[in-house]
């Protein structure tokens, strides 16, 4: 939290912030720049002042995002990362980079907050933009206290630059920081409309968090708290009955550039590459995670790396199994991780559909097809890609760019909150709830449609559907921290099992089977001299310990403010803080 930034904050409010819409079918300003005096008098521009927190203040975390989230969680290979070792430390750029990001989006939330409450816009407009402003607030704790935890409570920026104590601020329990962001989301939802425009916050997005909050917060004093829990699934069968919402009928529909548009999707980040006079409000995410040549910008370099073994290994999947036989029972398998055989038909549209092994290995579909099989694991990601610019034109009318689109970010879904219901009961020792068990079977039956229905749950059920149904979405690790606060061996012990290894040479297999049609799994290069394609599994197991659960904060952020070296202190925030 370095004083700079937050300076920058109060200053961008009186300078002028150059919002923009988050999407096109959100409300759109009608000038790009204004100061905040001379701002936030009607309706539609304290609607536009919120667009912006959809998307620009969280560009700066989309790396740690997938690197936490996924790397570091074991869903996903990034070669020698400290993510994937556990050799993180305080001097990492993305983790940096995602710390300010999250703080910047609490300031902005503040300082919007603060304009639009003395504006003069109506008032059932200004409850729902504070509203909006406040969920998008909690959203930031949630991830704050869930990456370093004990965190400050910055609840009014302006007051304290305004009293030079800004570098001053003490760490507050997690506990406390919790109790805020229930807080915080209590009165988002009496602010929030029940319904909205169509991919903005409304009331139940806020109950959908708030339901995750409470699953979380359950454990973290060491022990599962059972009226935690039972609010997590009351809130959740609130959103789950009444909200209006329905779980998409094909998975990986929820990821399409049309996804954009669905309802499941409750909480996303709403990224615009058209027309934006902010660098900062587009999807940057296919750049890191795509195979290079997947678009026309040059901008592409994800190859090098891949969906897990482990993640793998939980699909029943096998990258080492003949394509031809391979039990593929799983629909979210194609829609999270693509490989030999594979088809994927919303990219690369114009062409048929993205063919993985035509993309490689055949310049006549490819170009820039390089003739080898580049990711270490045999697989890539498909979630957070959107194709070529025909996709991204053909579903949304305007042109991507370099290293921008428009593809939205999930970062709640409706099927979490199924989850989460199934979660809540099953700790509660209900596995046999009905509604925990249609829940789970709602979800668990999308994916696999001739799976039998469970009759009864238990916790490691539930911890499976939750990553197969999540996987690459930047939430499995947030999973083994809420375990490792009240079963930190269990968080530790799945950890160290996994297999965080690459293949060797699966080139040699995957060429061959492309230019013969036989799946064999080759030992001999082009020169007869022996190779190996099996599974390195020599690699130790990553140094987890349970303090490996609390990312360390930047070096920057304990430079200016030595006090988060310091021990936490308790804060009775509902005393403390008002909205």
């Amino acid at each position: 939290m370095k004083i700079k930034n937050i300076i920058i904050f109060a200053a961008a409010s009186l300078m002028g912030l150059g919002l923009t819409s988050c999407e096109d079918f959100l409300d759109r300003p009608t000038e790009d720049n204004y100061v905040a005096g001379g701002y936030y008098k009607t309706d539609a521009e304290c609607i536009a002042a919120v667009n912006y927190l959809y998307n620009s203040p969280w560009n700066d975390f989309t790396r740690g995002f997938f690197k936490v989230g996924e790397v570091l969680s074991g869903n996903y290979y990034w070669g020698s990362s400290p993510y994937l070792n556990f050799s993180l430390n305080s001097n990492d750029t993305d983790l940096r980079n995602m710390s300010y990001s999250l703080w910047a989006v609490n300031g902005h939330s503040n300082i919007v907050r603060h304009y639009i409450e003395g504006g003069g816009a109506s008032e059932a407009v200004k409850h729902q933009t504070m509203g909006e402003c406040l969920l998008w607030k909690a959203m930031a704790y949630f991830y704050l206290v869930r990456t370093f935890g004990d965190v400050p409570i910055v609840h009014d920026n302006s007051a304290m630059i305004e009293s030079g104590t800004y570098n001053d601020q003490m760490k507050v329990q997690k506990a406390d920081v919790y109790e805020y962001i229930v807080m915080t989301l209590e009165k988002a939802i009496e602010w929030l409309p029940e319904q909205c425009a169509e991919g903005r916050l409304d009331k139940y997005c806020a109950k959908g968090l708030l339901a995750k909050v409470y699953l979380t917060k359950a454990g973290v004093t060491g022990q599962l708290n059972n009226d935690d829990l039972q609010k997590a699934a009351d809130l959740a069968k609130d959103v789950i009955e009444n909200s209006g919402r329905e779980l998409e009928k094909n998975y990986a529909d929820c990821f399409t550039l049309e996804g954009n548009k669905s309802k499941e999707n409750m909480i996303a980040w709403r990224w615009i590459a058209k027309g934006s006079t902010n660098w900062t409000s587009q999807n940057p995410m296919q750049s890191d995670l795509g195979m290079t040549g997947m678009d026309e910008f040059g901008d592409v370099w994800g190859e090098w790396g891949g969906p897990s073994v482990d993640l793998q290994d939980a699909f029943g999947f096998n990258v080492l199994d003949d394509p031809a036989t391979r039990p593929d029972v799983d629909t979210r398998r194609i829609a999270t991780m693509m490989t030999v055989g594979d088809v994927i038909p919303y990219l690369w549209r114009d062409k048929g559909g993205f063919d993985y092994m035509r993309f490689e290995y055949d310049k006549e579909y490819n170009d820039a097809a390089w003739g080898e099989h580049r990711s270490p694991t045999g697989c890539n990601v498909v979630k957070h890609l959107y194709g070529n610019n025909n996709d991204h034109v053909t579903a949304l009318g305007h042109s991507a760019e370099r290293m921008a689109s428009s593809l939205c970010t999930p970062l709640l879904r409706l099927a979490d909150v199924y989850l989460i219901l199934a979660e809540a009961k099953v700790l509660m020792n209900q596995g046999t709830d009905p509604d925990a068990l249609k829940a789970f079977n709602a979800v668990h039956q999308r994916a696999i449609p001739n799976a039998n229905a469970e009759t009864s749950l238990t916790f490691d059920k539930v911890w499976k559907e939750r990553r197969l149904e999540l996987a690459c979405e930047g939430d499995r690790w947030y999973d083994f921290v809420r375990l490792a606060y009240y079963n930190t061996d269990k968080a530790i012990n799945e950890i160290k099992a996994q297999r965080r290894n690459s293949y060797w040479n699966l080139n040699l297999t995957f060429k061959n089977y492309y230019t013969t049609g036989q799946w064999l799994l080759v030992n001999k290069d082009d020169d007869g001299n022996d190779q190996t394609t099996t599974y390195d599994d020599q690699t130790p197991a990553p140094n987890v310990t349970a303090s490996s659960f609390t990312i360390p904060f930047p070096m920057e952020d304990l430079t200016f403010n030595p006090h988060l070296m310091e021990d936490p202190i308790h804060v009775d925030v509902r005393e403390t803080y008002q909205y």
